[in-house]
């Protein structure tokens, strides 16, 4: 079969980047992986270690006859959480990494970046209404205040040098091979244990890995997807204990929900310093993702009860322990 063209996607070894390269390929297009160091477990055609993303890293070999960039790879987690020094590193990697990699990729002729930020360039939480593409960026904290800073900067260098931009922003994203906060959610429910959560009534849109990997190979192919930026979502928001009871009736378990006071947890989550964390857990973050659907035409193709069994089905056979 003739390949529809060749993408670069970059931290191709992650959860989403593995995902994307085996999508990509059943479309048809010649993949290329980048990682930082040698890689066994990147579904691509070829890949290529390019050592750490930063203002210095070397594209020029992975950019050689690529026709579309997907940029995956970030700075996510930094270990030294108080360091006075956190949004520099964050923007060291996020923000110098990807403003590198796109004027490589413009001088190497490549035709589009398609740039994967994140839902918090939005903010944290919603009330009453969901985020839309058009509402003041509110980014708090260095991972999300990298993501936009990013954004403008490939705005920018897409007016200098002409070559597209498609953003992409998604909330939690889920699927097999998922891990950090999700996995562990999934770990508690599969054994049973009591969790109190029975009495928040909060809403918060997901994005199962399928639908994240059906939208962006849409904006790669997509005319009109240039110049744009989308939110995503399965299109159906949940509570968190709702997103628990639909878990466990994944995994064939029984949801142990207690009722619980959210003020009281909300109070405990700032006495121990974790008010970050437990807001992730009581607040609500809804996506309003209808401007992919009317400019694209794009649907999710899986709903949310789908990704969940997919997620469950992968989680019993593999990651159950």
């Amino acid at each position: 079969m003739r390949s529809r063209g060749r993408v670069l996607v970059t931290g191709a070894n992650g959860f989403v980047g593995r995902a994307l390269c085996r999508s990509l390929a059943a479309a048809g297009y010649s993949v290329r992986g980048t990682t930082r160091a040698s890689a066994h477990t990147v579904d691509a055609d070829e890949f290529y270690a390019v050592g750490d993303i930063g203002p210095n890293t070397n594209w020029t070999g992975a950019l050689r006859y690529v026709d579309i960039v997907v940029h995956l790879a970030a700075q996510v987690h930094v270990m030294e959480e108080s360091s006075e020094g956190l949004l520099a590193k964050f923007r060291l990697v996020n923000v110098a990494g990807t403003e590198r990699l796109a004027r490589a990729a413009a001088t190497a002729g490549v035709r589009r970046i398609v740039y994967v930020s994140s839902v918090k360039v939005n903010g944290e939480n919603t009330k009453g209404k969901p985020f839309k593409e058009g509402d003041p960026p509110k980014p708090r904290g260095p991972y999300a205040i990298s993501k936009w800073e990013a954004e403008q900067r490939l705005c920018q260098i897409s007016k200098e040098t002409g070559i597209e931009v498609v953003i992409l922003r998604p909330p939690l994203v889920y699927g097999p091979e998922v891990k950090a906060n999700f996995l562990s959610l999934m770990k508690l429910v599969d054994r049973g244990l009591p969790l109190p959560l029975g009495s928040v009534d909060n809403r918060r849109s997901l994005l199962f890995v399928g639908n994240l990997t059906g939208a962006i190979t849409a904006c790669i192919v997509h005319p009109e997807a240039a110049g744009k930026t989308f939110l995503l979502s399965d299109g159906e928001d949940v509570s968190t204990s709702c997103l628990i009871r639909r878990l466990a009736w994944s995994l064939g378990k029984r949801a142990r929900l207690l009722p619980f006071p959210p003020a009281l947890m909300r109070a405990m989550g700032h006495i121990s310093g974790r008010s970050a964390a437990m807001e992730r857990i009581l607040g609500s973050l809804e996506v309003d993702s209808g401007k992919i659907q009317r400019v694209l035409g794009w649907q999710a193709p899986y709903a949310l009860e789908e990704g969940l069994k997919e997620t469950a089905s992968w989680f019993e056979s593999e990651a159950r322990r």
